[in-house]
C-alpha cells in the first residue's frame, strides 16, 4: 500500500470544500491527476502547435516543460485543488479620452497576495490532517496550467478569448491551486459554452484572437502593455491602444456570460485604489519612480515598471491625438 492510500481515510473531500469556503474562496473544485490523461495529452498537444506558432512572443516561460507535465512541478502529486475568487466591481472605465483605461484585474490589490495567504491556509489545515500529506500551491507563480486544471476541475471552460469562464462570476475570477498527493475524487470536468459567438474576436481592436481558443500574444494589448519590455510599441498596437495603459478587458467586456453573470466580489482588497479608476494619460506620461512607488502599493501592476508606463500613455495620447485629427 502506498502513502496516498493511507493518507485518503483522513481526508473527505465534502471537508476540503468546506474548508475552502470558510477561508473564502468563491468556487472549489477537485481534479485527479490519474483521471485526466486523455485531455492532457490533447492540450499539450494544442499547447505545442501555440507554441510552434511563435504566439507566445517573448514569454519564454511558456516553453518550460513542466507546464506540460504536472508531476515535474510537484513529484507524487495525484491530486489538483482548484480555487477561484470573483474580483469583479462595478465601476466602470472612463469615456474621457484623456484618461488611461487599466485593466480590472490590477485595480485593487496585488491578487497574488490575496490568494497566496488564502492558499496557505487550506494548505496548512491540509497537512494538518495527516503527517504525510504533501501540498503546494500556486498564483501564477509556476509552471501550472491553471485554466486547464480549472476546467478539469469543473470551474468553468477555457473560452474563445483564451479566459476561463464561470457560470456563475463569468471570467472575472482569479485562479489558483493546490498540488497534493491524496487521492482525490475528481469533479467532472466542464463543459464549453462560447457556441456559435464569436464577439471576443470580433471586438478585439487587433485582432489578437488568431482563432477561437488562440491568442496571439504578439498582436495582444494586454501582453504588450504589461510584459513588452521594448523602448516603443508596435506600429499595429500603439494605434489601436484605445486608451489601455495597464492590461486589456475588450473581450472580457463584451463576453454574454460576462454581462449577464458579472456579480459584484465581496473581497473587500479587490476594491480599486482611487487612482487606477481614471488616471489621466498626462500624470501618466510624466510618471517617476517615486510616484510609482505611491501610486501602486502591494499592487500587481508593479509588473510595469515606470519608463513602461510612460511608453504605454504617450502611446496612448498619441494613438487619440492621431484618430482626432
Amino acid at each position: 500500500m502506498n502513502d496516498s492510500q493511507q493518507i485518503l481515510p483522513f481526508v473527505d473531500a465534502h471537508e476540503i470544500r468546506q474548508q475552502a469556503r470558510l477561508i473564502g474562496f468563491h468556487q472549489v473544485g477537485l481534479a485527479r491527476v490519474d483521471d485526466s490523461t486523455a485531455a492532457i495529452e490533447a492540450r499539450n498537444a494544442h499547447l505545442q502547435h501555440w507554441l510552434d506558432q511563435g504566439y507566445q512572443a517573448d514569454m519564454a516561460w511558456m516553453n518550460n516543460p513542466k507546464r506540460q507535465d504536472i508531476t515535474q512541478v510537484m513529484p507524487g502529486v495525484r491530486s489538483l485543488i482548484c480555487v477561484a475568487l470573483n474580483y469583479y466591481t462595478p465601476h466602470q472605465h472612463s469615456s474621457d479620452t484623456n484618461h488611461g483605461k487599466i485593466s480590472r484585474y490590477g485595480w485593487g490589490r496585488d491578487y497574488h497576495r490575496v490568494l497566496q495567504k488564502k492558499l496557505k491556509q487550506l494548505s496548512e489545515w491540509l497537512r494538518s490532517q495527516h503527517p504525510d500529506i504533501q501540498t503546494r500551491f500556486y498564483v501564477d507563480t509556476g509552471p501550472v496550467a491553471d485554466k486547464f486544471w480549472a476546467q478539469q476541475a469543473g470551474l468553468g471552460w477555457l473560452a474563445k478569448n483564451g479566459n476561463v469562464i464561470t457560470r456563475k462570476y463569468g471570467s472575472w475570477v482569479f485562479l489558483g491551486e493546490i498540488l497534493t498527493n491524496l487521492e482525490l475524487p475528481s469533479d467532472r470536468p466542464h463543459t464549453e459554452h462560447c457556441g456559435t459567438c464569436t464577439r471576443c474576436l470580433e471586438a478585439c481592436p487587433t485582432e489578437a484572437i488568431a482563432a477561437p481558443f488562440v491568442v496571439d500574444a504578439n498582436r495582444c494589448i494586454a501582453y504588450h502593455t504589461i510584459e513588452n519590455r521594448e523602448e516603443s510599441l508596435p506600429a499595429a498596437i500603439a494605434q489601436n491602444l484605445e486608451g489601455w495603459v495597464a492590461g486589456c478587458d475588450i473581450c472580457q467586456d463584451v463576453c454574454p456570460w460576462n454581462q449577464r453573470f458579472a456579480t459584484e466580489t465581496d473581497v473587500a482588497d479587490f476594491q480599486p485604489y482611487p487612482d487606477n479608476l481614471a488616471p489621466p494619460l498626462s500624470e501618466l506620461a510624466a510618471l517617476s519612480d517615486s510616484e510609482w512607488n505611491r501610486r501602486f502599493p502591494a499592487s500587481a501592476l508593479r509588473r510595469i515598471k515606470p519608463v513602461m508606463w510612460r511608453r504605454n500613455a504617450e502611446a496612448a495620447q498619441q494613438s487619440r491625438s492621431s484618430q482626432s485629427s
